[in-house]
C-alpha cells in the first residue's frame, strides 16, 4: 500500500503545478453550487475518465490516443458551450438553441433533491478528465512506464486512480476555499453577475488553451522544479525503506527523465546504486529466468543450477547507449572471473520492436563478442520477476542464491568489481587476478561519456515519447505528412524536413531527400536507425553547422559525413575531435524508406 500513498501524494501536488491551471476554471466555475452533488460528482468524473484514459493510451497504444483525442473534441464543444451560458445565456440560447441547452443543463445546479445536478456534474467531469494533460513528474512517469513495459492491468489502472484522486483531493480542498471567497465578494460588492462572467472567460481562455496545445507544451516546461524534486525525495525515501528491509528495493523511473541523473525512459546513464560498506546486505532471492523466450550461448540456466556460483544478471538491449558503455566492463568481468565461479547473465529485455527479433539480437551478440549467457527477454517476465526499470541494471547474487547488491546505470565499475570479489571469496574462491579492467578496452561507440559537456538528452522520434519537435504544426500521427524545418532551432530542438509517417515508435521516411535536424550539445551524437521494410541499404549524409564534419565525424561515418545504414541499430554520426560546443547537426536521406528512433548523446 505504500507505493498506492506515494502515488496519491504525488497527485495531490498536481495543484502546485502550471499544468493544472487550464482544468481550474473547469471546477471552480461551480463553486456556488453544493458541493456534495455538483463538485463532488465533477471531480469523480474527472479521476475516472482520465484513469480510464491514461490506462489506454499507455497501453494501447495509437488507437487509444485517436479515440482520445475525438473525445477531447466533443469535450472543449461541451465545455465551450458551457461557457456561453455562463457569458450570455440569452444571446447563445438565439443563436445555437440545443446546443447551448446543452451548456445551460450543465451550469444549473438541478432540483432541490440534486437529481439532475449529479448527472450533469459527472458528464462535465468526463469532459475535464478527457482534457486534462497533467505534466509527468517522476510518480506519474513510474506508473506510465511500468505500464508500457507491462501492459494493462488492475494495478496500472488502480495506481493511475489513486493519482487522479490526490489531483481532486487537491482541487476539491482549493473549491471548497473558492466558495468561501465568492461567497464574501458576492456579499460585500454584489457582483454576482460579473463573477459569473469571468467564469465563463475563464473557461474559454481555458478552452483556447488547450486548443493551442499550451496545456501540454508551455506549461509543461513551466512545471515546477520544487514539486519534481518532492516527488524524487519521497521516491528515494521509498527505495532506502524497502532496502533496509530485506526486499528488493523497488526502482522508478520518470517518462519526462526529472531524476537528475537519468536520460530517457527507463534508460539510466551515471545514478547512484547500493553502494553498501563491510558486509552485504540481502535484498532478496534471485528470481527465476523461466520466462526467458530464448537463450543464446547457453542452454537454459534455473537458480538451482546456478547454486554455488556468483552471479551477476546485466539487463541490456543492444540499441541502448548507455547498456553499450557499460558492456567492455562486463565483459571484462567475466573473462576475468568465468574461471573462478562467476556467471554473468545478459538479460535482453528490448526496448524497441526490432529488438525482439532473435536474428538482430543473434547478429549484435555476435557483433559484440558476447560470449556469456544472454536470455532473450521479448515478454519482460524477468524484467517483472525482479522488479526491474532501468538500462543498464547489474544484479549482484551470491552462491546460495541471495540477491547482495545493484547498480543502476554506468559507472561505479570499480565499486561492482569489489562487489563480485567478496562475493567470491564468500564463496570460498582464492587466488582472484588482480581488479581492472586489464585488456579490455572501451573504443568508438563504447567509450565512456563526456559528461561535462552533454547538454542534450536522449530524444524519441515517435510521437508517444517525443519532446522538444519544432516542425511546424506538430505531428500528422500515423499518416503521411509533408514537413518542414523551421529556419532556427533553440538548444534540444529538432525538426523532420520532407516527407515522412511518423507512428508512436519511429519516423519513416515516405520519399527520398528528407532530413532530420537537430540543435545539440555534446561531444557525441547517436540515432537509433534501420533501413526500410524491404531491407535495401539506405545511403545518408551528415553535416555538422552545414559543413561535412571532417574530424568530427563519428564512427558510422567518413570525414565527408556519408554512411550507409544496413541494420536496425544504433550508429555513431558526431564525435567531436576537438573543443566541444553547441552545433546544429542534420542528416539527409539519400533512399526512402529509414526508419529513425531515438536520439542519444554522450
Amino acid at each position: 500500500m505504500t507505493i498506492v500513498f506515494l502515488v496519491y501524494f504525488g497527485g495531490v501536488l498536481t495543484i502546485l503545478s502550471p499544468c493544472i491551471l487550464p482544468v481550474l476554471p473547469f471546477v471552480f466555475a461551480r463553486a456556488e453550487q453544493r458541493f456534495v452533488t455538483n463538485a463532488l460528482p465533477m471531480l469523480a468524473g474527472m479521476v475516472i475518465t482520465f484513469a480510464g484514459i491514461a490506462t489506454l493510451a499507455a497501453v494501447g497504444g495509437a488507437w487509444a490516443v485517436r479515440v482520445n483525442q475525438y473525445g477531447r473534441l466533443v469535450a472543449l464543444v461541451l465545455l465551450t458551450a458551457f461557457a456561453a451560458t455562463l457569458l450570455w445565456p440569452r444571446l447563445a440560447d438565439w443563436l445555437a438553441r440545443p446546443l447551448v441547452a446543452l451548456g445551460n443543463r450543465l451550469a444549473q445546479p438541478g432540483d432541490a433533491r440534486g437529481k439532475f445536478g449529479v448527472a450533469n456534474s459527472v458528464l462535465l467531469g468526463i469532459a475535464t478528465g478527457l482534457l486534462w494533460a497533467p505534466c509527468a513528474g517522476p510518480i506519474l512517469g513510474l506508473i506510465l512506464t511500468g505500464a508500457a513495459i507491462s501492459g494493462p492491468n488492475a494495478r496500472t489502472t488502480w495506481l493511475l486512480f489513486a493519482y487522479a484522486a490526490g489531483a481532486a483531493t487537491s482541487l476539491a480542498v482549493a473549491l471548497l476555499a473558492g466558495r468561501r471567497v465568492f461567497a464574501l465578494l458576492k456579499k460585500s460588492l454584489g457582483a454576482g453577475e460579473w463573477i459569473r462572467r469571468g467564469l465563463g472567460v475563464a473557461v474559454l481562455l481555458a478552452v483556447a488553451a488547450i486548443v493551442s496545445g499550451w496545456d501540454s507544451t508551455v506549461l509543461t516546461r513551466w512545471s515546477l522544479n520544487g514539486t519534481n524534486n518532492l516527488e524524487q525525495s519521497l521516491i528515494d525515501k521509498i527505495n532506502s525503506r524497502d532496502a533496509a528491509g530485506g526486499s528488493m528495493t523497488m526502482a522508478m523511473s520518470n517518462s519526462n527523465m526529472a531524476m537528475s541523473n537519468s536520460k530517457s525512459d527507463g534508460h539510466a546513464m551515471m545514478m547512484s546504486a547500493a553502494r553498501p560498506s563491510g558486509d552485504l546486505p540481502v535484498e532478496g532471492q534471485m528470481p527465476s529466468f523461466t520466462g526467458a523466450t530464448l537463450w543464446l550461448n547457453s542452454a537454459m540456466l534455473t537458480p538451482e543450477a546456478l547454486r554455488g556460483k556468483v552471479v551477476v544478471v546485466d539487463f541490456w538491449t543492444y540499441s541502448c547507449i548507455n547498456c553499450l558503455r557499460a558492456l567492455p566492463f562486463v565483459k571484462s568481468w567475466y573473462e576475468k572471473y568465468k574461471d573462478h565461479g562467476l556467471v554473468v547473465i545478459g538479460v535482453h529485455a528490448p526496448e524497441f520492436a526490432f529488438e525482439k527479433d532473435a536474428d538482430n539480437v543473434r547478429r549484435a551478440v555476435t557483433d559484440l563478442k558476447i560470449n556469456y549467457p544472454v536470455a532473450l527477454d521479448n515478454d519482460y517476465a524477468v524484467w517483472q520477476a525482479f522488479n526491474n526499470q532501468y538500462w543498464p541494471a547489474h544484479y549482484f547474487s551470491d552462491a546460495t542464491g541471495r540477491i547482495r547488491a545493484h547498480h543502476f546505470g554506468e559507472g561505479d565499475y570499480d565499486e561492482s568489481e569489489r562487489i563480485i570479489r567478496k562475493l567470491l571469496t564468500e564463496a570460498g574462491q582464492t587466488d582472484l587476478p588482480p581488479p581492472g579492467m586489464g585488456a579490455a578496452v572501451a573504443a568508438g561507440v563504447q567509450a565512456p561519456p563526456d559528461e561535462r559537456h552533454d547538454q542534450s538528452p536522449e530524444t524519441y522520434v515517435g510521437f508517444r515519447r517525443a519532446e522538444n519537435f519544432a516542425s511546424p504544426g506538430g505531428f500528422a500521427q500515423d499518416q503521411a505528412h509533408r514537413y518542414a524545418a523551421p529556419a532556427a532551432l533553440k538548444l534540444n530542438q529538432w525538426a523532420l524536413n520532407g516527407s515522412w509517417s511518423v507512428d508512436p515508435e519511429k519516423a519513416v521516411l515516405d520519399a527520398a531527400q528528407g532530413k532530420i535536424v537537430f540543435r545539440f550539445f555534446a561531444r557525441d551524437l547517436h540515432l537509433v536507425l534501420g533501413p526500410g521494410s524491404d531491407g535495401k541499404p539506405v545511403r545518408f549524409r551528415v553535416l555538422l553547422d552545414g559543413a561535412a564534419p571532417a574530424e568530427n565525424h563519428g564512427t558510422d561515418t567518413d570525414r565527408n559525413g556519408a554512411g550507409t545504414i544496413d541494420r536496425q541499430r544504433l550508429y555513431q554520426l558526431i564525435r567531436q575531435a576537438g573543443e566541444v560546443g553547441e552545433h546544429v547537426f542534420s542528416i539527409e536521406f539519400l533512399d526512402s524508406g529509414v526508419q529513425a528512433y531515438s536520439f542519444t548523446f554522450g
